[in-house]
């Protein structure tokens, strides 16, 4: 049974000069204790899919159609008030800035009993412990003193370790964590990761987190969904997206990750540039940057299709299923 669904997620942002579509039929699935990565270049829906779920699409963004279940049960047609309850209590959110996460008047402490107390009943004494143990939870020492520190008394990385705890505060089912890693150095990265693995494997929380670092991705997912231009090029487990990308945008993005055991002067690179919203092209978005375009690509825009072992939106795997 899948923890969260999205299904066929439509989000639009109307203007003066017309109404532009930032996500078009987007549509995946999380089940109870998994990592979906979703990753692709900037501007490719990555992020606007995850306020979505979190119910923080910024005005005038909106959901025109399409569903997003948690458990079974629609989320994306709750009132303001009602999303405020599941934010927290059932959904954690983990940002790339955890400066922007946390009050910088309050200590940390604060911040984590009172998001406990409003979604859990329990005491202020045993909201505080639960509070000390989240931070060690988290990798924290001596957090019985760090507890009455203030936001601007960690570093960096410490600081996220405080939004983790955060998002972990009411034990939430589902965790959307939005380039969590990004403003961290690689050390730190990598302590991040295996925090967010810890708490998927023993707390048995869903996890979606997005990024565009492939090498976060290949250490964190189970599976991975690759975005381009608001829809899902292609989706599957995360070692056949890497080692086996059935989509030409995927075989792109691989090709430009450093290979430590080549000797290459340069990086591949996908040559054109991600459409702006207002001038996606008929067709399949990707179409004019891609190698192996024909004609059927700039007319058609295609779902997604049964590509071995992962699913892309691609016509040269409907190609295959007509010649077999």
């Amino acid at each position: 049974m899948s923890l969260l669904q999205v299904q066929n997620l439509v989000v639009e942002f109307p203007g003066r000069r017309g109404t532009l579509r930032a996500l078009d039929d987007v549509s995946f699935d999380i089940a109870p204790g998994e990592i979906l990565g979703v990753v692709g270049e900037s501007g490719a829906g990555k992020s606007l899919t995850g306020a979505s779920i979190i119910g923080l699409l910024e005005p005038p963004g909106r959901v025109a159609s399409g569903q997003i279940l948690l458990e079974g049960q629609r989320i994306d047609n709750l009132s303001h008030e009602q999303m405020r309850h599941i934010r927290g209590r059932q959904i954690g959110a983990i940002f790339q800035d955890p400066l922007t996460s946390l009050n910088p008047l309050y200590s940390v402490g604060r911040q984590l009993v009172e998001t406990i107390q409003a979604h859990l009943p329990v005491s202020a004494a045993e909201a505080r412990q639960r509070a000390i143990d989240l931070l060690k939870d988290t990798g924290i020492p001596a957090a019985e003193q760090r507890i009455d520190h203030y936001p601007h008394q960690f570093s960096g990385g410490m600081r996220q370790r405080v939004v983790i705890a955060l998002a972990l505060a009411a034990e939430p089912k589902l965790i959307v964590a939005d380039e969590p890693t990004t403003a961290l150095d690689v050390s730190i990265q990598a302590q991040i990761i295996g925090l967010l693995k810890r708490v998927c494997r023993e707390r048995g929380a869903a996890v979606m987190l997005i990024t565009h670092d492939m090498g976060v991705i290949a250490e964190t997912c189970d599976r991975v969904a690759v975005m381009y231009a608001g829809r899902v090029a292609e989706i599957g487990p995360v070692h056949e997206v890497i080692n086996h990308p059935a989509h030409p945008y995927t075989v792109g993005l691989m090709a430009s990750i450093p290979d430590m055991e080549e000797d290459r002067e340069t990086l591949n690179q996908i040559d054109g540039a991600m459409p702006r919203l207002n001038a996606i092209p008929r067709g399949c978005a990707f179409n004019p940057r891609c190698p192996r375009v024909f004609e059927r690509c700039r007319v058609d825009r295609p779902d997604l299709l049964p590509a071995g072992a992962t699913q892309a939106a691609c016509w040269l795997h409907a190609r295959q299923e007509v010649t077999a």
